[in-house]
């Protein structure tokens, strides 16, 4: 599966928010100034290209949905992460929001505590 730029994931996240849109639909949800039409249609056929949407067909417009749940996503996006900046160690990730104030050992501690719990 390949990543996903910035604008890709932003259309997506509406795709997951909001379910299967036309292209004029997600152009509602924009401020001024909107991106053109085009612009959007362009990602969203990128978006299918890779294997995140797929779309039905209305008369001479598509409605497209997502392929790919965004937990699914998210894990796949951990893990790129991971592996690029952690050099696949799970540890190193956790030390470092650790080190960083980004998760206290307390919190650290509460979490183990409910996966030992859970299973």
């Amino acid at each position: 599966m390949k990543s996903l730029t910035a604008k890709e994931e932003e259309l997506m996240t509406y795709f997951w928010n909001k379910g299967p849109l036309f292209v004029r639909e997600i152009l509602s949800f924009y401020e001024e100034p909107k991106p053109h039409f085009n612009t959007l249609s362009t990602i969203v056929r990128g978006l299918e290209d890779k294997g995140y949407l797929g779309h039905k067909t209305f008369g001479k417009t598509y409605q497209y949905y997502p392929l790919i749940e965004k937990e699914e996503y998210s894990k796949k996006s951990l893990k790129n992460v991971i592996s690029k900046y952690f050099d696949n160690s799970y540890l190193s990730a956790v030390s470092c929001l650790v080190s960083e104030e980004k998760i206290s050992i307390e919190e650290l501690q509460e979490l183990i505590h409910k996966v030992t719990h859970t299973h």
